[in-house]
């Protein structure tokens, strides 16, 4: 597939924020837009062909499964020790300072929560069936920001009946999909009242609005992470916003005066199903719950090679050692069912070792009989058998009679369920998620003072959480290639070693033929660092050609997942979908605390290690783009860097938080990083390393 020259596309990083154009005539813009045309790199290759007559070589990766068995080992670890842990325990004492800890780390996640204010709930509809009625209500869980949510009582109620709030998986109409209809509908008929929520992006609650009140993006995962990615940068955590409005929905619930504040539970599917287990693990008033297709084990979703969404992957959450039960387990010893699927894309195999290690926690507690796993025969769903076995664990909860079969059930038209005129609360005037983002970013940007040397280093260590360098890297030394069509004729390849499992791959420029290790040699050098890869980079770029042909000994690098390690996983030329192996690979890294542009940059400063073992310890650093921000970051920590360029760098990330739409990735952003710093204070501190910035 080729994108004509004329093609009008998504491309572009003017200050972060996206713009549309006709193809444009500078190479990077060029690939840019190709990426964003869903071509990838070697898409951008044929690309240049046709557009620069210039023979075209596909670009190296000898290295495709490297971060993603890097992950592997790392979660299989994570997973062994988080077993061991569970699986240990002896007494019911170990079994309560395990409930404890998981309840505090899971605030340590998810925390801190934002201030109740008043729901301000009002019914702006009721719709009458035979023995239930369905109110349809509208309430803040935050000032001015909307929640529609369908409120399922039934006709006849004597005295308080158990609650329950349902959460919704990805649909894009939210309550209104029938399996989300059925539940709710048929915890009514069985006795309770059933308050089903939309979730923020979808159904009524669309954040990214056009004229005509649908989706500028796509109702669901595209809503999620392009919110989701850009709270990273000033400290909130999608996963939380979505909680709270679980957490104030159990408030509204609560109000009423049919609910008995005794019994309530959480239940939900897939992505409510996420939301469910969540929720369990955060709020304390919940006496059941039953998550279903989604409970499993972060090792079995990260080796099935499965991308989840941004509220799916809390921060820090492996890096404190928890796993998906934990959440179940915060509950312990009150009633829980984990629901799962034998054909499901979330493992079953991890769902029964969530269970196991439920289980011998809860005999511990002298529960057995309160934790179940039901595993249906069908596919990823909410399908009957498994909504009949969360009536069963809801109705030994609560004392009702169980193995109650699903009463007939009626699906109602999406208009019958809104709660707003036109199904829409941007047409109501609720704020969006997106200006509380770019609010807070401005208020963080007003109170920062403007980081400068060591506190500046200091600042940018912690925030990155890089591991410690020991000693000189080892490498490997590639066998010679044929031309490259480099700046000079000859050039030799090498691996080093950067951490156990990754290898950044040099490539040192020659005019003389070379097969060993590199020769030492004076203190200058230049080191390239790749946006999408160096091989292509050192072909195709005009500025780095006319910097790589003088004196100065040239190496050009690609950092972990980059150029020679790009990962083919998770689907085939997934890197530059919002949802591919690139951001995979990222929240995996959010989630262990470990930001994946820091390992990147760690990258650089371990080549640049290996450099000094040469006596290469003045160096000019150059990079560009997706590569100028650990280029920029290994810059300021590292002495031996003496100047710097950085092409196509990012303005700030204050302008991606205050940018409704924007095209970098996530793998780039640094978890809370504006309530300490932002980019131009580490461009003001690289000024006395003649630091140029080049467009």
């Amino acid at each position: 597939m080729l994108v004509p020259p004329t093609a009008a596309i998504v491309l572009g990083t003017r200050e972060g924020v996206l713009f549309d154009s006709g193809m444009p005539a500078d190479s990077f813009s060029r690939r840019q837009a190709v990426c964003n045309a869903g071509l990838g790199l070697v898409g951008f290759s044929v690309l240049e062909s046709e557009l620069m007559g210039q023979s075209t070589l596909p670009p190296f990766n000898r290295f495709p499964r490297m971060v993603q068995e890097y992950f592997v080992k790392r979660l299989r670890a994570h997973d062994e020790e988080h077993r061991r842990r569970i699986m240990g325990m002896r007494t019911r004492g170990h079994a309560e300072e395990y409930v404890q800890m998981v309840r505090q780390k899971i605030q340590q996640s998810f925390g801190p929560w934002p201030k109740k204010t008043p729901l301000k709930p009002r019914v702006t509809k009721v719709v009458k069936r035979d023995g239930y009625r369905i109110e349809n209500i509208i309430f803040e869980s935050r000032p001015n920001f909307l929640v529609t949510a369908n409120l399922y009582l039934p006709e006849k109620i004597h005295k308080p009946i158990p609650g329950v709030v349902g959460t919704c998986g990805h649909s894009h109409n939210g309550k209104a999909a029938e399996p989300y209809q059925a539940f709710a509908q048929g915890l009514a008929k069985l006795g309770y009242a059933c308050l089903i929520y939309d979730p923020i992006g979808q159904g009524e609650r669309l954040q990214y609005l056009k004229d005509d009140l649908k989706s500028k993006l796509r109702p669901g995962t595209a809503e999620h992470i392009n919110a989701g990615n850009q709270q990273l940068l000033v400290g909130e955590f999608f996963g939380s916003w979505r909680a709270w409005d679980g957490i104030r929905a159990l408030d509204y619930l609560l109000t009423r005066p049919e609910v008995d504040p005794k019994h309530v539970g959480v239940t939900g599917n897939s992505g409510g199903g996420t939301m469910s287990n969540w929720l369990a693990g955060v709020e304390r008033r919940w006496t059941m719950a039953a998550p279903s297709c989604f409970v499993t084990t972060f090792r079995r979703n990260l080796e099935n090679e499965l991308p989840a969404d941004s509220e799916q992957c809390p921060p820090d959450v492996l890096g404190l050692g928890l796993d998906h039960c934990d959440f179940l387990a915060a509950m312990a010893p009150k009633p829980v069912v984990i629901l799962a699927k034998e054909k499901d894309y979330f493992d079953a195999r991890g769902a029964e070792d969530a269970y196991g290690r439920l289980q011998h926690l809860y005999r511990l507690l002298g529960a057995e009989e309160n934790v179940r796993l039901f595993i249906g025969p069908t596919y990823h769903g909410f399908s009957q058998e498994n909504r009949e076995a969360m009536y069963q664990l809801f109705d030994h909860a609560t004392g009702l009679k169980e193995k109650r079969k699903e009463p007939e059930i009626t699906i109602e038209k999406d208009e019958t369920l809104w709660c707003t005129p036109k199904g829409q609360v941007g047409e109501q005037r609720s704020r969006g998620i997106f200006s509380f983002t770019s609010a807070l970013s401005r208020r963080l940007g007003r109170q920062r003072q403007g980081l400068r040397g060591d506190v500046l280093k200091n600042a940018l260590r912690k925030l990155l959480n890089m591991p410690k360098a020991k000693g000189t890297p080892e490498y490997r030394i590639f066998r010679p290639t044929s031309s490259r069509k480099y700046a000079t004729r000859y050039h030799l390849n090498y691996a080093v070693e950067t951490e156990p499992g990754i290898q950044a791959v040099v490539t040192r420029l020659s005019d003389e033929r070379h097969y060993s290790r590199p020769r030492p040699g004076g203190k200058r050098a230049l080191l390239y660092v790749s946006h999408r890869s160096a091989d292509a980079e050192l072909r195709e770029e005009k500025w780095l050609r006319e910097l790589t042909r003088g004196e100065t000994p040239v190496f050009a690098c690609d950092v972990r997942g980059i150029g020679e390690s790009q990962p083919g996983t998770c689907r085939p030329n997934s890197f530059d979908s919002p949802y591919g192996c690139d951001y995979f690979y990222a929240s995996h890294s959010l989630m262990l605390g470990e930001p994946y542009v820091g390992r990147r940059t760690f990258d650089v400063l371990r080549v640049l290690d290996w450099l000094a073992s040469f006596g290469h310890t003045e160096v000019h650093l150059v990079a560009k783009a997706w590569g100028a921000i650990p280029g920029a970051f290994a810059a300021v920590l590292s002495n031996r860097v003496k100047q710097v360029t950085l092409q196509g760098a990012l303005k700030s990330y204050a302008s991606i938080a205050e940018s409704e739409m924007y095209d970098w990735p996530v793998a780039v952003f640094v978890p809370d990083v504006l309530k300490q710093l932002d980019l131009p204070d580490c461009y003001a501190e690289l000024n006395h390393k003649n630091l140029k910035l080049l467009a």
